[in-house]
């Protein structure tokens, strides 16, 4: 429905929505808001619908309504169309229309009618209370005539609903940061917070801050800042081996926990329209929830020393696509080598770590290749339309898209692996004016940050579990002392586990092999422990 027929009928304000249409020119157009519960007369039935609210020009004539009817309401309205006699029907309950097919194609007496649909904005009053059970729609009152409402009002509150302006997910308190970072608002009222470094004089932050203000769409608060990477740009395609067969997984067994993460996962995915319900599908996997570490805290060690670290605070919802994996030809796009990024980065005196806002789900799959992300759960069956965490060549393609967004800058003021984004300068306005480039170009390929993993202007940080500061390259602390607080073996299997370890060490860091072989040297069984 356009707005402009929205504004008229003066209906209800909108839902929030982030829903988004591909029109026919591959454009995307966002959603304001979705119009609930419209009552839509056709002859003597009444149906409810819900309208998602776009905005459209107008039409030429004032008293044509640009209105759709999606498959939705062809479901509700039970429509069947008998093409060898010409007659189609709609039916609610026991009651049913029929039109003939012939006759509503004819040239209408009046150009005006033409591709109309008529609505309502009065609700008859004189339905007949039993249909209204049978039909199980809630009594309705008789609707006194009455003024409509400014017409400022209205575009106030469609304005708070406009899908290109951030969206704050409303939080009891922020979690708690070490001495070097603090919170700073991009609003009044404490809204719209980021993480800056805390040494930052009054006149730095301001510049900062002005920054970070100026490019506010590049910076997410909740799922529904997230757009998505135009899929011209970037689209991800699930291409299978030749004579590959689908696997329909069965639903996996959830404890009560489990299954209240799962339900919220995805609920929120359906308002994101990041998923959708989908039926009858020959790929089907199950769904795995694993422990996730979301955003940085400090935390107090035995010794009474507060140290830097990622806590388990939250849940990531995986679904386990290693049926499908399996049979996927592979992407063997290179990574970035670690020690080479970190040695580039060491030594500058200010850095922004930046980090994607649930990346994957910023790039969207194929059409054609949705059904092979369906997923079970006990809520149903849906499949992805956005690229899901879990399918082998996901990190290949965020890789490539990456590479192609930065590619100008990257080795010069930006270093890329996966979503981790680092910004570095050898000083403050160096660093601020590479930031603004990072950040106008996120604006315009639609790529989101997370606010609660983006450190500005920091003189230090923790990258792929290492610490880069001016200084140089060290070793995470945190790292360290899951090392030195392990508890001693006390058994022959404890020995071999940890003896494991040390060859995965060995395997990984060229530098510890002699002192890994010393300690993984043959040791007698009856040795104490």
């Amino acid at each position: 429905m356009p707005l402009s027929i929205y504004v008229q009928l003066n209906l209800a304000p909108l839902k929030k929505s982030a829903a988004r249409f591909a029109l026919a020119d591959k454009s995307v157009i966002t959603v304001m808001g979705i119009a609930e519960d419209v009552l839509v007369a056709i002859k003597d039935l009444v149906f409810s619908i819900d309208f998602y609210i776009l905005e459209m020009p107008p039409t030429e004539s004032r008293s044509s309504s640009s209105v759709l009817l999606g498959r939705p309401f062809l479901k509700t309205s039970k429509f069947k169309l008998d093409a060898f006699t010409g007659i189609y029907s709609f039916g609610v309950g026991d009651k049913t229309i029929k039109f003939n097919l012939e006759e509503a194609m004819k040239h209408p007496p009046e150009e005006h009618s033409m591709l109309r649909c008529d609505m309502i904005d009065e609700v008859v009053a004189e339905v007949q209370e039993e249909d209204h059970e049978k039909l199980c729609y809630p009594t309705v009152e008789e609707m006194d005539d009455q003024e409509d409402e400014p017409e400022k009002v209205v575009k106030s509150e469609l304005h708070e609903l406009d899908g290109k302006e951030p969206h704050l997910e409303t939080k009891s308190e922020l979690k708690p940061l070490p001495s070097h970072l603090k919170y700073a608002f991009l609003e009044k009222n404490q809204r719209f917070p980021v993480i800056i470094a805390s040494e930052l004089s009054s006149e730095e932050e301001g510049k900062l801050l002005d920054v970070l203000k100026k490019h506010k769409k590049a910076i997410g608060w909740s799922l529904a800042d997230i757009v998505g990477i135009d899929p011209r740009k970037c689209m991800h395609r699930i291409f299978l081996q030749d004579g590959a067969k689908p696997v329909r997984q069965p639903q996996r067994r959830l404890n009560p926990t489990i299954l209240d993460v799962v339900k919220k996962e995805v609920t929120r995915l359906l308002d994101a329209d990041i998923i959708c319900p989908i039926f009858d599908n020959e790929w089907v996997s199950p769904v795995q929830v694993v422990p996730k570490k979301s955003g940085i805290t400090t935390v107090k060690k035995d010794n009474g020393e507060m140290v830097t670290k990622r806590v388990q605070n939250a849940w990531r919802v995986c679904i386990d696509y290693r049926r499908l994996n399996a049979v996927t030809r592979k992407d063997h796009y290179p990574l970035p080598f670690i020690d080479q990024m970190l040695d580039r980065l060491a030594g500058k005196t200010h850095y922004c770590f930046l980090d994607g806002y649930t990346s994957y789900f910023q790039i969207h799959i194929a059409p054609e290749d949705q059904e092979k992300t369906t997923f079970t759960c006990p809520f149903g069956t849906f499949a992805y339309k956005r690229m899901p965490f879990g399918l082998c060549n996901a990190p290949a393609t965020f890789q490539r898209c990456m590479m192609s967004v930065f590619s100008d800058l990257m080795e010069n003021c930006l270093e890329v692996f996966m979503d981790d984004f680092s910004v570095y300068g050898t000083s403050f306005d160096y660093c601020l004016e590479n930031l603004a480039k990072v950040l106008a170009r996120c604006v315009d390929t639609n790529l989101v940050l997370n606010f609660e993993k983006c450190h500005f202007m920091v003189q230090q940080g923790i990258l792929l579990g290492h610490v880069v500061s001016h200084e140089g390259i060290s070793v995470d602390p945190a790292k360290v002392d899951v090392i030195t607080t392990l508890p001693h073996p006390s058994s022959v299997r404890e020995v071999r586990s940890f003896f494991g370890t040390c060859r995965i060490l060995k395997a990984l860091y060229q530098r510890l092999q002699q002192d890994c072989l010393a300690v993984i040297t043959p040791t007698p069984k009856r040795c104490g422990f």
